[in-house]
């Protein structure tokens, strides 16, 4: 096989995060899947086809990077963030399960500046000790599940990377996120509300989470929330690295 398959990460947003690695798979490619948006960020040049679909088709378009690649492409999938973060890497994998003439092929994963390291340097260093991240869309997973883990970490006192937080499909799961972490944490407790991080609509937001209202998300929005010993230092907020 002389094609290979390189999955990989654009980062938060902006073309500075994007890292070299990334920028010189994309120049020598003859292929780009991914969704939308993300192939939108690639710039268009002669002997490249682009192939944007819908955010649904992760395997669908898993399967056909896969076959390109063995058809002797170079091809290259491309997800925001990090390909590894509630992004393509998995379902490039889940399909290659199924294939197994194509486990000998050139495989690359590439990573990339997830949003929450970006929203956390954004705002100081909310992340600086534990930490966990969960996806609040319920598309692939029950609300059940998600509520549960929620718990577990506040109570282990985690800080907590939030993404995909709201979306019109799903109006009311932030809601319900937020009275469940007004029940376990307080109203004191911080949150962060990082929009659109890297770019040049960012809008960093801290607040209490008695101030916080479900409408200040949305999916460009990446949510942090503090654990219990974070402060505030001028208009930074970070987490210590000792805990009492």
């Amino acid at each position: 096989m002389t094609g290979w398959l390189a999955i990989a990460g654009l980062g938060p947003g902006a073309a500075a995060l994007v890292t070299p690695e990334v920028t010189a798979a994309l120049d020598d490619a003859t292929a780009v899947l991914g969704y939308g948006p993300y192939v939108a960020r690639v710039a268009p040049r002669p002997g490249l086809t682009l192939y944007p679909t819908d955010n649904r088709q992760e395997l669908d378009r898993a399967r056909h990077a896969l076959d390109l690649a063995a058809s002797g492409q170079r091809v290259v999938i491309v997800s925001s963030g990090d390909p590894g973060v509630f992004a393509m890497a998995a379902a490039v994998f889940e399909a290659l399960e199924t294939r197994p003439d194509l486990h000998g092929l050139d495989i690359r994963v590439l990573p990339g500046i997830t949003a929450m390291l970006a929203a956390a340097a954004a705002a100081g260093a909310p992340l600086g000790h534990d930490f966990c991240a969960v996806n609040l869309s319920d598309n692939l997973k029950p609300w059940a599940v998600i509520e549960e883990r929620l718990r577990l970490a506040v109570r282990a006192d985690f800080a907590l990377a939030l993404y995909n937080p709201r979306s019109r499909a799903r109006p009311d799961g932030f809601a319900r996120v937020l009275d469940l972490f007004r029940g376990c944490c307080g109203d004191d407790r911080l949150m962060i509300l990082a929009r659109a991080v890297s770019t040049p609509d960012q809008a960093i937001l801290t607040l209490p989470l008695s101030q916080v209202r479900p409408e200040m998300a949305d999916m460009r929005t990446l949510v942090i929330l503090a654990n219990s010993q974070t402060r505030r230092v001028g208009r930074w907020i970070y987490a210590p690295r000792s805990m009492p």
